[in-house]
């Protein structure tokens, strides 16, 4: 895994370079926030779906509310690029789209949109 910094003025975003899965559980999860505030100085994340265990995406396993009330706690912002048509689940469809009217975490399909969200916050 690489972290490559993106940085807009004082705004830094860690963007995470794998093609392997980075995050199959919370601890996964808290030990690259932590890694890439300490090594980075970032409070901002971008990864790829793929980047990211298939059971993140089932909400019935609860591993997205864990990870993301995690990154609530420590203020850090999340963006998940890909394509997420393909999940055939309304609760999952209804959960993105209310995240992506927020200001803390986005499902976008391409990382150009990814890091202008991410950028665009405080």
């Amino acid at each position: 895994m690489e972290i490559r910094v993106d940085q807009r003025n004082d705004s830094k975003v860690a963007v995470v370079v794998s093609e392997e899965i980075v995050i199959q559980n919370v601890q996964d999860a808290l030990d690259l926030m932590v890694s890439v505030q300490y090594n980075e100085g970032c409070d901002k994340i971008l990864l790829k779906k793929e980047q990211i265990v298939d059971d993140f995406f089932e909400l019935k396993t609860k591993l997205a509310g864990e990870i993301l009330q995690k990154y609530t706690n420590y203020q850090v912002k999340l963006a998940i690029v890909g394509e997420f048509g393909s999940y055939n689940s309304k609760s999952l469809s209804d959960f993105i789209h209310e995240s992506n009217k927020g200001k803390r975490f986005w499902f976008l399909p391409t990382e150009t949109e990814a890091l202008d969200a991410l950028h665009g916050v405080k």
